[in-house]
């Protein structure tokens, strides 16, 4: 019994990474190292507990504000929080939509270390499917490891360290959320569009994304989504509105660029983390 339980699970576990491996290849924002590193690859790795620590995560919100040329931390705070939350989400949305399971990213057994110039790597030595996913429901398991196990002690740390509001905060996770989902739908053809959009519908209507914005999605997988807060990237130099941003909804703030809501997410961490999408 202890030998098929455990054939089972390595079986399990190859058809992960190669659905890790797959969805890596969509962009950096998709991509996690899978099983053993090399001891030059795993430099550099820690928990992602550590992340969200007050050192760690001060230190990292340093390089971000450094790369991002802006005096004021909790602008930059935003901004990480924000490209971390969309990390977790394209790799917990696309393996959803593909294959119907989903990977068990616990802050215990997920790795990060910032990255040469893009958004933060990612690395799971011993990947697996989340326990129970199944019996849960893909968007059960998403909200469990993502929302619940990250995206919370995230925001408690940003909140605490920086001053950011838990308004913006849920605002820039609802924002990656939806900024996954139109990478995912533009560029992994075998994604199950139904299923990717009714597990951001089922997100979006729970806490911690309840109320940070306003989503539609038609039969065609064409996407809007309006949140009602600002991740205050307009605060850095030359840089403009996001499409996503209340602040476009307001006359007042006409004069101001507004970027092209249908890339707002990818390209606003492209121009603060030096990659794309």
């Amino acid at each position: 019994m202890v030998r098929n339980t455990a054939h089972t699970a390595h079986t399990a576990a190859l058809g992960l990474a190669g659905r890790l491996e797959r969805i890596s290849a969509v962009g950096p924002y998709f991509a996690v190292h899978c099983g053993d590193l090399p001891d030059a690859d795993a430099a550099g790795f820690r928990p992602m507990t550590e992340l969200y620590e007050d050192g760690a995560l001060t230190a990292y919100t340093e390089t971000v504000r450094g790369r991002m040329g802006v005096d004021q931390p909790r602008v930059a705070a935003s901004t990480v929080q924000l490209g971390t939350a969309s990390r977790l989400w394209s790799i917990a949305l696309a393996t959803a939509a593909v294959g119907g399971r989903v990977p068990d990213l616990h802050p215990r057994t997920l790795w990060w270390r910032p990255g040469a110039s893009g958004p933060v790597e990612l690395w799971l030595p011993v990947p697996r499917e989340l326990p129970d996913a199944a019996a849960d429901g893909p968007a059960d398991a998403v909200h469990r490891t993502v929302a619940e196990a990250n995206l919370r002690p995230l925001a408690d740390a940003v909140h605490r360290v920086f001053g950011v509001s838990p308004h913006i905060l849920r605002g820039n996770a609802a924002s990656a959320l939806i900024g996954s989902l139109r990478v995912l739908l533009a560029r992994v053809p075998e994604a199950d569009r139904a299923a990717a959009l009714a597990v951001v519908r089922d997100l979006l209507g729970r806490e911690p994304l309840a109320g940070a914005g306003d989503f539609t999605a038609d039969a065609d997988g064409n996407v809007a989504f309006r949140r009602r807060s600002c991740c205050l990237y307009y605060r850095v130099p030359g840089a403009g509105v996001c499409g996503d941003c209340v602040l476009t909804s307001r006359p007042s703030r006409a004069n101001r660029t507004t970027l092209d809501s249908g890339t707002t997410r990818n390209s606003r961490t492209a121009r603060t983390t030096g990659n794309s999408r």
